[in-house]
């Protein structure tokens, strides 16, 4: 069972982790020099068709993983050691993903446009980023660390 979840886990990661790579280096550029957010938005619907449920099997599998390490979800947060750290660290980034994916939803996405695609490029950076901070957190968690 252990394998088959974490195996789940880390495809979920590899498809939101490289779609935001991939959005934010191909095709967020094209976007900003053509001063079209019908790219991104074409882009976008295409990827959430994929991208949102890659990233719900990796938070039900991540929080599977999580209590496989530590099973008191009470320690989650103590920063005792190293892996409740990791799990804190990775809870983390996902409130910043969710913080990051409501704003974008209810207030940038609504008024997009060519003058306010700066906004949406910044907020697709920074998921990107948190994308890939979550990728080294696994496997932080699963190596040991550097």
């Amino acid at each position: 069972m252990f394998y088959m979840i974490l195996s789940l886990h880390l495809i979920g990661a590899a498809i939101w982790t490289g779609g935001h790579i991939i959005l934010a280096l191909t095709v967020l550029p094209r976007a900003l020099a053509a001063r079209d957010p019908g790219i991104l938005t074409r882009f976008e619907q295409g990827f959430e068709r994929v991208g949102m449920p890659a990233l719900l099997v990796q938070v039900a599998g991540g929080f599977w993983l999580a209590h496989d390490l530590e099973p008191d979800y009470g320690l989650w947060f103590s920063f005792s050691d190293v892996l409740v750290t990791g799990i804190a660290v990775k809870l983390i980034l996902l409130a910043v993903t969710i913080m990051f994916a409501i704003n974008a939803r209810f207030r940038v996405i609504p008024t997009l446009s060519a003058e306010t695609l700066p906004i949406m490029a910044w907020h697709i950076r920074a998921v990107t980023v948190v994308s890939v901070l979550f990728v080294l957190t696994g496997a932080f968690l699963r190596t040991g660390g550097f």
